[in-house]
């Protein structure tokens, strides 16, 4: 590993904390995707489907494959939008709520395992998000300009 290019560094790391924190999501229905999609519904409230995957920087196909997931397991409710019969608005269940807090403290759980700085990591990276996505800091720091990020 001293002599990976950092960018391997990342993805691995990120495999890894992905495959261990699906393993915990798994007991209470959940995928990382699942999450992502629940955190968003959290923050905005009940937005389309078409939105949640364009907030999500995922395909609309993808996201309707991850609702079907948490509709299943009652995390979220999907309705017809009363404006447009095409689409649907996508609500977070009280239990999809509880489910979220839960899976909050499971991603603390696979840190944990780990001896590193977690907010300078965290800061760190929303750095790299950001640049690569190139979405601008409020204020030039590595604070929460966008809280989907």
């Amino acid at each position: 590993m001293e002599r990976w290019p950092t960018t391997r560094l990342l993805s691995t790391a990120a495999r890894l904390v992905e495959i261990s924190w699906n393993e915990k999501l798994k007991n209470i229905g959940l995928t990382h995707a699942g999450v992502i999609a629940m955190e968003v519904l959290a923050a905005k409230g009940p937005i389309t489907q078409a939105a949640l995957a364009e907030v999500a920087r995922v395909k609309a196909q993808t996201m309707g494959t991850t609702l079907a997931r948490l509709e299943l397991h009652g995390h979220v409710s999907r309705q017809r939008s009363d404006s447009d019969r095409r689409s649907h608005v996508v609500t977070l269940t009280d239990a999809g709520s509880a489910a979220l807090a839960e899976a909050v403290r499971l991603e603390q759980d696979v840190l944990a395992l780990v001896e590193v700085d977690t907010a300078r990591l965290r800061d760190e990276l929303k750095i790299v998000v950001r640049g690569l996505a190139g979405i601008p800091a409020l204020d030039g720091s590595a604070g929460d300009a966008n809280p989907q990020l």
